[in-house]
């Protein structure tokens, strides 16, 4: 992933690569990637965070789950309505939502999602919204 459109671990625009030529981005039509989070699952640790320098809104993400999946609303395509009945076109949003790795049941290396009867599973989240100017 290092050099690839897909590499975040410098601040890019979300836009800047989203039509790269390269077949993971082809394949989703732009972003619709599972990230590994750094460090223990299970302890609530920084994800990500988007920076719009325009307005100084932050939002930071942290999570005690393994990954993160970024959608950047690729299908999208304006038949969903929101406030004031404003249309959600292709990009016009992005998601950031806190999960286990999508193929986990299959892969024994990755952290289970197996929840027994009587087991009990819990998880943290934390949106920060701030500004910065």
């Amino acid at each position: 992933m290092a050099g690839t459109p897909l590499d975040f671990r410098i601040p890019q625009f979300i836009g800047a690569r989203i039509d790269a030529d390269d077949e993971s981005i082809r394949y989703g039509k732009g972003y619709d990637h599972n990230y590994v989070v750094n460090g223990t699952t299970g302890t609530v640790r920084p994800c990500a965070q988007v920076d719009d320098p325009r307005s100084g809104r932050v939002m930071e993400v942290l999570t005690s789950e393994p990954g993160v999946q970024f959608y950047t609303g690729n299908n999208l395509g304006g038949t969903i309505h929101g406030k004031a009945g404003k249309a959600y076109g292709r990009r016009s949003a992005f998601c950031l939502e806190t999960q286990h790795f999508p193929d986990s049941p299959n892969q024994p290396k990755f952290p289970s999602t197996v929840l027994r009867a009587g087991q009990s599973y819990r998880t943290t989240t934390i949106y920060r919204f701030s500004v910065q100017r």
